[in-house]
């Protein structure tokens, strides 16, 4: 039984070691492109990134391209969702402080000592494992198509994939998805988001997606190893995986850190919620508003 098997995060990089056949082509999938080179930079070089060069990859990413939304000041007003701005800058603060001097730390290692291979093996390995978490809220919304995809996905890989550390399935006419939560499940059911929340530890989150968690960590495979060392390690892992393949949106970051990344993870979640899809009445209604507008401003001249 898995619960029961006592095994390390270092004996599944030992065996994504013994197949690098497969993956040794793979670009990294975290470094940035330079537009003068063409050659891969790792976080933290000297030289200089071009943001436009990557936004492909970003808003295939995010959704969005961040660098035009954060820079985009006629966008949504999200500091009305966020009443408690005082407490949720001194969480912020603190959340800031031990990343950049625990977690950040911990992920450029991590992306300087694990070959490229491995990483996009890692990677793949938990994203295979959150295809659990979204098939059950894709039934959970009624998204019978999208729940079979990633169950079928889940279970391709898992076996042919060698669990989940290769992406079979994509191959197979099965597409990665944006990925579900209960949150969006709880949107979708028609509860309100409420006010931004930054929890300590947790980071950027809503009322509604704060209790949410606590389902998603009951859908989460790796809750159920019941060797402590083990499922501690793979947690970790996860973690610092996923720190990683933030470095190079990070380095968008600038101005108020604060404003960028609750405007971002809002947008993110209401991207997610809508599955990208938006709402051709209301921008058409939108359009002829401000049509409607210039023309009375011609007509008073």
């Amino acid at each position: 039984m898995l619960g029961r098997t006592a095994f390390s995060a270092w004996l599944i990089a030992a065996f994504l070691s013994i197949s690098p056949v497969a993956v040794l082509a793979q670009k990294d999938p975290f470094g940035a492109v330079s537009a003068e080179t063409g050659t891969d930079e790792q976080p933290g070089s000297t030289g200089q990134t071009n943001a436009g060069d990557n936004s492909g990859s970003l808003e295939e990413e995010y959704g969005f391209d961040p660098a035009d939304e954060y820079g985009d000041a006629d966008g949504a007003d999200f500091s009305l969702r966020d009443p408690w701005e005082g407490f949720n800058r001194a969480i912020f603060v603190f959340n800031d402080g031990a990343d950049r001097y625990v977690l950040k730390p911990a992920a450029v290692s991590y992306r300087q000592i694990t070959p490229i291979f491995m990483q996009h093996g890692i990677s793949n390995f938990f994203s295979n494992l959150r295809e659990v978490t979204n098939t059950f809220n894709g039934l959970l919304q009624g998204k019978l198509g999208q729940a079979g995809n990633d169950a079928g996905r889940f279970l391709v890989n898992s076996t042919v994939g060698i669990v989940g550390i290769l992406d079979v399935a994509q191959y197979m006419g099965l597409e990665e998805g944006d990925g579900e939560d209960f949150g969006q499940t709880l949107a979708v059911w028609g509860v309100p988001s409420g006010p931004y929340l930054v929890l300590p530890l947790l980071g950027p989150s809503t009322v509604r997606d704060t209790p949410a968690r606590v389902v998603d960590h009951y859908t989460n495979p790796i809750t159920y190893v019941d060797h402590d060392p083990t499922r501690y390690t793979l947690r970790a892992t996860d973690i610092i995986q996923d720190r990683a393949s933030l470095l190079e949106a990070e380095s968008l970051l600038q101005g108020d850190r604060y404003v960028l990344l609750r405007d971002a993870y809002l947008q993110r979640r209401d991207f997610l919620i809508v599955d990208g899809e938006i709402d051709v009445d209301s921008e058409a209604e939108a359009a002829e508003a401000i049509d409607q507008a210039e023309v009375e401003e011609s007509s008073d001249y």
